[in-house]
């Protein structure tokens, strides 16, 4: 939809410079404009980029199971086929229309869907064994990382949004993973956190994880709007703000990375989840305190939610309390926390699914993942619909449903195959079998695969050959 005169006339003047070439999509705030043969970043940012080779070289067909495509909310028999490092058909139950030449995988008594995306992780925390005086060293973050996003590969999640880590590491695992130059999940980082002086992750006493290297504060509207663009110019996938913040700043800040065609969320609870979703954002994380005339508002403004069961529930169940934080100054319970993802769901809210996963947490997946979609099963959701919110919703939510989230030709080549039926009993998700990321198979058997590189040949003429 072209929302303003102002973007008509830069559409009509793009068409008439261009010899009239139709736009892949039209024009809004929130997208770069694109041709329908540019090649663009797999990723929110959408950077044109050179086309390249990319997943399974030839046609990979995985065939005999059964296909949970996230479209739909029943299984059926069929065949996936995928092309390097996209899905190009699904077909029905008996056909063979694929190349003669294709590798075939049986995947009978299995059942093969889009791979999982969890909305919420910190992949570059310190695990428990981190040295005291490596916190916030950036490759040591990088690598524990690469360990960390290893554990959700194996488990079939294929992509993270990433919110918040030490100085520069979440751009760099996320680069590094884009061009799958390590197994891992893609990674969505958003960065730092951005917070007012004091806020959330900023608040005395300072530990490790909230600090500055975790995490940016901000002062006054145009502190706000810059720090949203010093972390658009990092590489961030998404903006994450967090209270405190005044109404003016949180405005500020979701006008700019509107505008810079980003999307944010907020970690934020009682007056300034109110705020925050008057601004305009575009999710909330955590099941924190609100108002019911504020759950009303998400839903009328399509506002999502990711409820981030399990990591509250962990603490309670380990700590007894929740407390002793300067910037989350309320009341949480088991019960509250569930009332407010109940009320949620009743108004109408879009959920997504996220854990929350940090440091040592990432050791048990998927027994959190899991957890938090019998949250949702708890609220009412079949097993089918909460495995349609952790794919195809949460692809929405994070501005990549074009490209991720269901099996449907066209889309990234992000599959997994599940020795179970997972859609009709959640803790089959705890049997994946196979995972393809980017058309790529990198578990194999239920382990990691990594294929042997191939060698880069020498230059001609090279000694000892060349020597008389």
């Amino acid at each position: 939809m072209i929302h303003s005169t102002r973007h008509l006339a830069r559409a009509l003047l793009i068409g008439g410079l261009l010899g009239g070439t139709a736009l892949a999509q039209e024009f809004h705030d929130r997208r770069t404009v694109q041709f329908p043969t540019q090649v663009t970043a797999d990723n929110p940012q959408r950077t044109p980029a050179k086309a390249r080779e990319q997943g399974f070289k030839g046609t990979l067909v995985l065939t005999g199971g059964r296909v949970f495509d996230a479209v739909k909310s029943q299984a059926y028999a069929g065949s996936v086929v995928i092309q390097q490092n996209k899905i190009v058909s699904i077909l029905p139950a008996g056909s063979t229309s694929w190349p003669a030449e294709a590798t075939i995988v049986d995947i009978s008594g299995k059942t093969v869907m889009p791979g999982l995306i969890d909305m919420h992780v910190h992949s570059t925390y310190p695990t428990p064994e981190t040295p005291a005086d490596m916190t916030v060293n950036e490759g040591h973050a990088t690598l524990r990382a690469l360990r960390s996003l290893q554990m959700l590969l194996e488990n079939g999640i294929t992509s993270v949004r990433d919110m918040s880590g030490p100085l520069a590491a979440p751009y760099v695992i996320s680069e590094w993973l884009e061009k799958d130059m390590a197994p891992g999940p893609r990674v969505f980082a958003a960065g730092h956190i951005i917070t007012g002086t004091g806020g959330h992750a900023a608040d005395r006493p300072l530990t490790p994880i909230h600090s500055a290297a975790y995490t940016r504060e901000a002062d006054g509207a145009d502190d706000w709007r810059k720090a949203v663009r010093e972390t658009f110019k990092m590489g961030a996938s998404h903006i994450k703000i967090a209270s405190h913040f005044a109404p003016d700043e949180v405005k500020a800040a979701v006008e700019e990375a509107h505008r810079l065609g980003l999307k944010v969320t907020c970690d934020c609870e009682t007056i300034y989840t109110t705020m925050a979703v008057e601004a305009g954002v575009d999710s909330i994380e955590h099941p924190l305190p609100r108002t019911d005339a504020t759950i009303r508002m998400m839903a009328q403004k399509g506002i999502a939610s990711i409820p981030t069961m399990q990591v509250y529930q962990g603490g309670f169940d380990t700590r007894g309390d929740y407390a002793g934080t300067a910037s989350r100054r309320f009341s949480m319970a088991s019960q509250t926390n569930y009332d407010v993802l109940k009320k949620m769901i009743a108004a109408g809210v879009t959920i997504g699914v996220g854990t929350d996963n940090i440091g040592g947490a990432f050791a048990s997946t998927p027994n959190i993942y899991i957890a938090d979609l019998k949250f949702l099963q708890k609220a009412g959701y079949t097993p089918a619909k909460a495995l349609i919110a952790a794919t195809r919703v949460n692809a929405q939510i994070m501005d990549m449903g074009d490209k991720l989230g269901t099996l449907e030709a066209g889309k990234l080549a992000d599959v997994i195959v599940v020795a179970g039926n997972p859609d009709q009993n959640l803790d089959d998700l705890a049997k994946v079998d196979m995972v393809i990321r980017n058309g790529n198979i990198v578990v194999q058997d239920g382990r990691i695969f990594m294929p042997r590189h191939v060698p880069n040949p020498l230059p001609k003429p090279s000694p000892p050959e060349a020597l008389k």
